[in-house]
């Protein structure tokens, strides 16, 4: 049996629907399932209203065409599109699912045998929750999470914490501290008279502890601000921090942002994490830079 795939969509090319993206879809779910064996890729089901409200469009023109986001799918994943307000074998499909017609998008990730990998959840309609869902599933397959996905998921995660570094020199505190592993966006900014890098960064990759030893061994902290936990927390391992002088605090210019990357036109469409690690890495290590964007990304 032919595969029936929708190519990815272009100005030229009007035969995708806005509201399925520019993945190249498979549309028959034995394909899928065979192919999910032959490559022991999971399958990401995509159960989508065609044609749809502004809901399911927005959701195509926005996750479904976000290039990191297709990427991923197109590469980690089997992926099948199945409308679900259509007659004929996507209905059948529906009901063997127990997907609701006419609903709004749901992706489901299948094993080989058709069986969820994780519990199915609704009202997943944004990249950052989405791309989780996608680690996730990746996880309990045993397969590789790529890792520029796995950044975009930290990115969006609500257990990311904050800390501001004082050094002499933002561009440098930018580029430094964004090598840090953990340390997912870098900010340049002004606080309490000193030039500062506002860190987010994920807790379960790096302690505050280690953090900040290693910012200071990189000689951008002269000066740490964290809220009260953080300033318990590093007190408890011998070092000292300020308190967030928030009146103080104002974001540099956009010309002061990512400077080892300033002007470079291709940065132009990354998230503010993949921002962040191309800005540290580009030019000391292009490599370690590139491993945070998706193929298409590495292309430009």
């Amino acid at each position: 049996m032919s595969l029936r795939i929708f190519k990815r969509r272009s100005p030229e090319a009007s035969d995708q629907p806005i509201e399925v993206g520019i993945v190249s879809w498979i549309r028959e779910l034995d394909d899928a399932l065979r192919l999910a064996a032959e490559s022991g890729k999971p399958v990401f089901a995509l159960f989508q209203e065609v044609p749809g409200c502004a809901g399911c469009k927005q959701f195509g023109a926005e996750v479904l065409s976000d290039q990191a986001i297709v990427d991923a799918i197109e590469a980690s994943f089997v992926p099948l599109l199945i409308h679900n307000n259509q007659p004929g074998r996507d209905a059948e499909v529906l009901a063997q699912f127990g997907e609701p017609a006419w609903n709004y998008q749901v992706v489901r990730f299948l094993d080989a045998d058709g069986s969820d990998l994780i519990a199915r959840r609704d009202r997943v309609w944004e990249a950052g929750p989405l791309a989780a869902r996608m680690v996730a599933a990746l996880e309990v397959a045993d397969n590789e999470v790529p890792p520029y996905l796995r950044l975009l998921e930290q990115e969006f995660s609500d257990r990311l914490r904050t800390a501001h570094f004082a050094q002499g020199c933002f561009w440098v505190g930018e580029m430094e501290l964004g090598q840090i592993e953990g340390v997912i966006t870098t900010e340049a900014a002004f606080m309490a008279g000193h030039e500062i890098t506002t860190v987010h960064y994920d807790p379960e990759v790096v302690s505050l502890t280690t953090l900040t030893a290693d910012a200071k061994a990189r000689g951008v902290a002269d000066t740490v601000f964290v809220d009260r936990a953080g300033r318990s927390e590093l007190r408890a391992a011998g070092m000292h921090a300020s308190k967030i002088d928030s009146s103080s605090h104002r974001v540099a210019p956009s010309r002061d942002q990512k400077r080892q990357i300033s002007g470079m036109r291709s940065a132009r469409g990354l998230s503010a994490a993949q921002l962040t690690k191309v800005n540290a890495f580009a030019r000391s290590a292009p490599a370690a830079a590139a491993k945070y964007l998706s193929p298409s990304q590495q292309v430009l």
